[in-house]
């Protein structure tokens, strides 16, 4: 079978990737803490009530909006709480290290370029950590990539719980957006850039990512696109990537097509039938939690509809890390290397 060498190993956890429930929309009042004082008012440079505060630095308050949701800072926060990894690796790439009081739950290891940074960063939890674990960690500001699961009012998390608490919160647009797109990840870098202050930086990374797309697009020119499984896992069924997340554009910018694009979700279970009818030429498999991409390749090579079909006939597999999915950093590297899978030696 053919497997990238540099597929990395991650824990046992398996991500929240359900859709969160879109938070409600509405003012947001926050307490305010030492010099920093967070609140929630009205939309970009409207009169919404904030009128700024002679404790404001010059530029603040600053207003994004967050999937309906108004979130008003009035100076750049100086104590975040990151979690999930995504939203962590936002903020390490943006350079606001310096600014983490805190961070919790990894899928799998930081990129390298921000270990560093990361390994002076308090990690509160392996997975979400307790209201009480938040609160000692005297946070001004909480950013969820997956706000569904991480703000969970069950477990004490909910945004009202928190924000009464003097924190300001944000949650990924991915939880809203009725198409994760590239412009959703680029959208996402610039509202943390924006409230951090770190506009310039934002800008900054964004072109990065630009180029490296177009990089990948001048080496796939010519190619013809390869008809693209996803499993994220395999059972009784198949839960692959529908048309309505990262994944798919990944595919597409990637030289592929996905089979499951027509499906209106960002995720989906099918059945076995339908995948091996669907005549997959390549299977990308996310690789994440305990079961290792091999026990999933021998899953799909066992079957005996799946084993039929050109990509396992061929072995032609592609792995990605489900850290890589997301509309987060690592967008432009994960077209990219899902490139150099698909299309090998392909240099326009």
């Amino acid at each position: 079978m053919h497997l990238p060498d540099s597929t990395p190993r991650r824990s046992g956890r398996r991500t929240p990737r359900t859709r969160p429930r879109r938070p409600r929309t509405g003012l947001i009042a926050l307490a305010a803490a030492g010099a920093t004082a967070l609140a929630g008012c009205g939309a970009p440079g409207a009169d919404g009530g904030s009128g700024g505060s002679a404790d404001s630095p010059e530029g603040y308050p600053v207003t994004v909006e967050e999937c309906g949701r108004e979130v008003t800072v009035e100076a750049p926060p100086e104590r975040a709480v990151t979690l999930n990894q995504h939203a962590t690796e936002v903020m390490l790439a943006l350079g606001l290290e310096d600014r983490m009081a805190g961070t919790a739950y990894l899928d799998d290891a930081v990129l390298p370029e921000y270990e560093e940074a990361y390994g002076g960063i308090p990690v509160l939890a392996d997975e979400y950590p307790s209201f009480e674990d938040l609160l000692a960690a005297e946070p001004d500001f909480v950013y969820a990539g997956y706000p569904g699961s991480a703000f969970d009012e069950a477990e004490g998390r909910g945004r009202d719980a928190l924000e009464d608490a003097g924190m300001a919160t944000y949650g990924s647009l991915e939880q809203c957006a009725d198409e994760v797109t590239v412009e959703t990840a680029y959208q996402e870098i610039r509202n943390v850039g924006t409230l951090f202050g770190a506009e310039d930086r934002a800008d900054g990374l964004v072109a990065g990512i630009e180029d490296r797309l177009a990089e990948v697009d001048g080496r796939l020119e010519g190619t013809d696109p390869v008809d693209v499984l996803v499993v994220d896992s395999i059972g009784g069924t198949v839960f692959t990537s529908g048309g309505s997340g990262i994944g798919d554009e990944i595919i597409a910018r990637a030289g592929g097509r996905n089979v499951f694009t027509d499906l209106d979700e960002v995720f989906a279970d099918v059945s076995i039938e339908d995948a091996a009818e669907r005549a997959p030429e390549a299977i990308l498999f996310y690789d994440y939690g305990a079961v290792p991409v091999e026990e999933k390749i021998a899953a799909v090579e066992d079957d005996p509809l799946l084993s039929g079909t050109p990509a396992v006939e061929e072995e032609r597999y592609a792995v990605l890390p489900l850290s890589s999915a997301v509309a987060g950093v690592r967008v432009g590297d994960a077209v990219a290397d899902v490139a150099d899978q698909l299309h090998p030696g392909a240099d326009g």
